[in-house]
């Protein structure tokens, strides 16, 4: 009867410490499923259209002159501008409130050769190298945080001869986008939201029309309106971002510079 009573006891006690560590392993199952969700929840990128931005309805850029001269290899190229009713070289109302990148030198101008990363200039004129060939020329007003104007007046668009080279444009009357923002390496708190920008001529997007897809890290997203956007829940590390105009049926727009991919750095 004693021997039967401890091999009772013995079972109770084996099945308890089987219950327990079953318990133990169930509880350490749930922690790592919400571990997974969180840092799911963390790295979830969004692109949200950023808030209302200093207007500048008047604002416009014409272009004064463009010269030329011969450095070996290549051509100086100097444009000049007239700039009104927007000054550059001066910080963009509001701009520390809104948490994005910004440049300390103030408002300037986005000078852009065919697809290629924008410079920025602090005073109404621009200056590049290039090789000769035939190249389109988009300059364009910017905020101090690198939001462009958007405005009829608020660009200059041309094709651009360089050196004894045959003549070959673009048609400056088709639809065309160029890809503005996100450039560069951000770092810091600049890391958190970054902004996407990109200016278009000769067209317009909306629900029912035009749009342009913007692909980020692989995640995609249609833009059905002509504005600044917000990314944010990036990593650190490298970001690839395309952008593509595209018509009503999601098909691509065929033009020189309407599908760009740029990669920038997070650190």
């Amino acid at each position: 009867m004693k021997s039967t009573k401890n091999l009772i006891t013995v079972v109770v006690i084996a099945t308890a410490l089987i219950s327990c560590e079953t318990s133990k392993k169930e509880s350490t199952t749930a922690k790592v499923e919400q571990s997974s969700e969180k840092s799911s929840s963390e790295t979830k990128i969004t692109l949200t259209q950023a808030p209302p931005s200093t207007q500048f309805p008047d604002a416009r850029l014409t272009k004064k002159d463009v010269k030329m001269s011969n450095q070996d290899t290549s051509y100086q190229v100097d444009y000049s501008f007239d700039v009104e009713n927007f000054e550059v070289g001066v910080q963009t109302t509001g701009a520390a409130n809104r948490g994005i990148a910004n440049s300390s030198k103030g408002q300037h101008i986005h000078f852009i050769v065919n697809d290629g990363p924008y410079s920025a200039h602090y005073m109404p004129g621009a200056s590049d190298h290039l090789k000769a060939g035939n190249y389109a020329v988009l300059a364009f007003l910017s905020r101090s945080y690198h939001e462009s104007v958007k405005n009829k007046n608020a660009f200059h668009l041309e094709n651009l001869k360089v050196g004894d080279v045959e003549e070959k444009t673009i048609d400056l009357s088709a639809q065309h986008m160029f890809y503005s923002r996100p450039k560069g390496t951000y770092s810091g708190a600049d890391t958190k939201k970054v902004m996407l920008d990109f200016y278009l001529v000769n067209t317009t997007l909306s629900p029912t029309g035009n749009k342009v897809r913007a692909t980020i890290n692989g995640e995609e997203f249609m833009i059905d309106k002509w504005a600044p956007y917000y990314i944010e829940g990036l990593q650190k590390g490298e970001t690839t971002v395309e952008l593509e105009l595209v018509n009503a049926k999601g098909e691509f727009i065929e033009g020189p510079y309407n599908k760009v991919k740029r990669t920038i750095t997070l650190k």
